[in-house]
């Protein structure tokens, strides 16, 4: 007898031991199989779309309990009745008795109708678009995102854009207008909302919303590739007011002009212009920088990456201003601009150290036709330089004061 206690003693206690364990291996599973600074939430209530599912999703577990009482009833009453021990003759058979044949089929019937009321319902509330909403249009590409504002327009001309940090304002339907531009992706931030698929050459609007500023985690959901777990975004609900503030200030944004003679020049021309004499081809010619005759589309805007707190989609995250600054971070930013599918595998963006390097599933070495030239360590370091001075207004760091919602330490940064 103390055996066996002591055994279901050590039992229970690994079972606990494994809770924790558990619980961390569902939270990977749920985003994407990749380490995170936050934790995701499929039921923040911040959300009126997921207060809504939460609430369908009620009914649905409460006929499910319904169901799974009835059956286990019936279940444990005809053996209980039926005993063989308590009867020697066969059962008496029902077949064809009509009224139960109508309670098993009607039971159902009426158990399906009220779930897809109840569904229905639910889309009716979450897929149509209020007109008043804000707009963006998401664009995904492997491994990164685009988020574009398509009712502002930059005074340096185009639509203003961000490059893996969609910034939206809290307490107001956000309409999300989103594709794919080259294989299916997913587009999820549980804590705003749904996931909904991304594909190529078509367009689904639906809208996401909170009551509560602060930073969210974003991930692709759909596996798209080698970096399909490091394809991440944030997503910062800001306030009102200061939404429209810090919008008014990317509006109004223009990139800097570089100092005479400093790194910042330097990095600026070889953005621009590549280095010939290498065949560095220039950044330029895949990114864009409000302001500038920088306007590629092949990779993420570039415009206020300075004041932006990821980098490679979120290969990498400083969660403070002071952590972007550091050597850590800068020696991230270097081993990227030099080599980028060493960081992040299935990564587009051609080296800068001459290595070999895929792409479009071939291999290019240096001598190949499309094979990209060197630059410098020096030379990368004022590409760097140039990129972290791309800041909007200290007072539009739409970073500065908000919380990162899920966060080990929380806080505000």
């Amino acid at each position: 007898m103390n055996t066996t206690t002591h055994r279901h003693s050590g039992t229970r206690r690994r079972v606990r031991q494994a809770l924790p364990t558990l619980t961390i291996l569902g939270a990977t599973l749920l985003t994407g199989c990749q380490q995170t600074n936050q934790s995701l939430s499929i039921g923040d209530m911040a959300s009126a779309y997921n207060r809504e599912i939460f609430w369908m999703s009620i009914w649905a577990i409460a006929l499910s309990i319904i169901i799974f009482i009835g059956v286990s009833y019936a279940l444990f009453y005809t053996v209980q009745k039926f005993r063989e021990d308590k009867h020697d003759a066969p059962p008496a058979q029902f077949h064809g008795n009509n009224k139960l044949e109508t309670i098993l089929v009607a039971v159902p019937v009426v158990i399906v109708i009220l779930l897809s009321v109840l569904t229905v319902k639910s889309m009716a509330v979450l897929n149509p678009t209020p007109n008043q909403a804000t707009k963006v249009d998401v664009l995904a590409k492997q491994f990164w995102w685009n988020f574009a504002y398509p009712e502002t327009t930059s005074d340096a001309g185009g639509v203003v854009t961000n490059g893996n940090e969609l910034i939206m304002p809290t307490k107001e339907a956000v309409a999300l207008t989103i594709t794919s531009g080259d294989v299916i992706h997913g587009f999820w931030a549980p804590n705003i909302g749904g996931q909904r698929a991304a594909m190529p050459s078509v367009k689904k609007t639906w809208q996401v919303d909170t009551d509560r500023a602060g930073a969210y985690q974003g991930n692709c959901s759909q596996l798209c590739g080698a970096s399909h777990a490091n394809m991440r975004y944030k997503v910062i609900a800001l306030d009102k007011t200061r939404y429209d503030a810090t919008l008014a200030a990317m509006k109004a944004y223009r990139a800097p002009e570089p100092a005479p003679g400093s790194a910042e020049a330097r990095g600026y021309t070889l953005f621009m212009q590549g280095k010939a004499s290498t065949g560095a081809v220039s950044c330029a010619g895949c990114h864009r920088v409000q302001g500038t005759p920088a306007a590629g589309a092949a990779g993420p805007d570039l415009s206020f990456f300075g004041t932006r707190r990821t980098l490679g989609a979120g290969m990498w995250e400083a969660m403070s201003a002071a952590q972007w600054i550091d050597e850590k971070a800068a020696a991230e930013l270097h081993a990227w601009i030099k080599h980028s599918q060493k960081v992040k595998p299935g990564s587009l963006m051609p080296p800068y150290d001459g290595t070999p390097y895929m792409k479009g599933g071939k291999l290019i070495k240096t001598g190949d036709q499309g094979a990209n030239g060197t630059l410098t360590d020096a030379e990368i370091d004022d590409i760097a330089a140039y990129l972290r001075s791309l800041k909007l207004p200290e007072e539009a760091d739409y970073w500065k004061g908000t919380p990162v919602q899920g966060a080990p330490n929380g806080g505000t940064q």
